[in-house]
Order: C-alpha cells, then structure tokens, then sequence
C-alpha cells in the first residue's frame, strides 16, 4: 500500500499507515545505528549513536503501545523514505576515506533520518489530537521530544569539534 493508496480513505486510515510507516523507520535504525556507531571514530559521536540505539528501541515500543492504544494491528508498512536515508548513508561512508571527514558524514547521514522522524512524529502527534487520541499523542510526543533532542546533540558535536576536524 502507497502513501496514496486508495485504502487509506479517511484520516484515522492515514495515522494508522503513518504509524506503520514510522514504526518500520524505527525497526531499520535499530539495525543501522551500530553499523554507524561502528564506523565512527569520534568517542563522543560512537557514543551518541549507541545512547540512541538504546532510545530507538524505545520508540519501538511505545509505538507498538500507540497501535494497541488505538486497537490497531502492530504492523509495519515498507518505507522507502528511511530506506532512501539508510541507502545514502552506506554509500556516502563507503565512499569517505579520511576518517574526520568520515564522523562529519556520518552526523550529516544521522540528521537526515532524525529530521524525517521528527516530521512523521509532528504529523502523527497532529493527527492523534484530531482523532481525539491524546493518549495516544502523548506517548508519540515523548519520542518527538527526544528525536529533537538527538538532532540537538548532533548539531553541538559537529558545530563544535568534528566539522572543524574534517575541514582541518
């Protein structure tokens, strides 16, 4: 099914899809944040990409506690979105030989999926309110605020130290 699919019909279709969607993004970056952690030379980087593996896995359950909050299957839906994100990523790694320039790749690779979860969660979070499902978003805004806070973190690491390694 297609974000545009003619299965989703109204919008408790859509947030339903939309969690599957996201649900599935989470699923893959608890498989690739310990390739980057791996590949990351930065201590305090390493570090951040395994503290938000934990997190991510994480944001995996309380999805699948929105789903049954909002009675619907915990199922997720291909999203080719993140897999476009996680795609670049490899590539781009593959491709850096200078392992500075490697870390400042890496944080680049990182923010793009937390930007995209970030705008999923906003959605998801609209919409449950909309739905009259407060319950259900203020579990998805406990995951926002943490997507945010990540995306944070990686701006401070690369504006203070790895960006200036990798130009230097």
């Amino acid at each position: 099914m297609g974000l545009f699919s003619k299965d989703i019909k109204t919008m408790n279709d859509l947030f339903v899809h939309q969690l599957q969607d996201i649900y599935y993004a989470e699923k893959q970056l608890v498989m690739a944040l310990p390739k980057m952690a791996d590949k990351a030379t930065d201590k305090q980087l390493k570090g951040g990409f395994l503290t938000h593996l934990e997190e991510t896995k994480t944001h995996v359950q309380r999805l699948e506690q929105v789903f049954e909050m909002h009675g619907a299957e915990v199922k997720a839906v291909d999203c080719p979105a993140i897999d476009g994100i996680i795609e670049e990523a490899d590539e781009v790694t593959v491709e850096v030989e200078d392992k500075r320039v490697l870390d400042a790749a890496l944080i680049n690779a990182a923010q793009a999926a937390e930007h995209y979860e970030i705008a999923r969660y906003g959605s998801l979070i609209a919409w449950a309110r909309q739905l009259g499902r407060n319950d259900c978003a203020s579990v998805l805004q406990r995951t926002l605020e943490e997507e945010k806070a990540t995306d944070q973190k990686l701006t401070t690491l690369a504006e203070g130290k790895v960006n200036l390694r990798a130009a230097g």
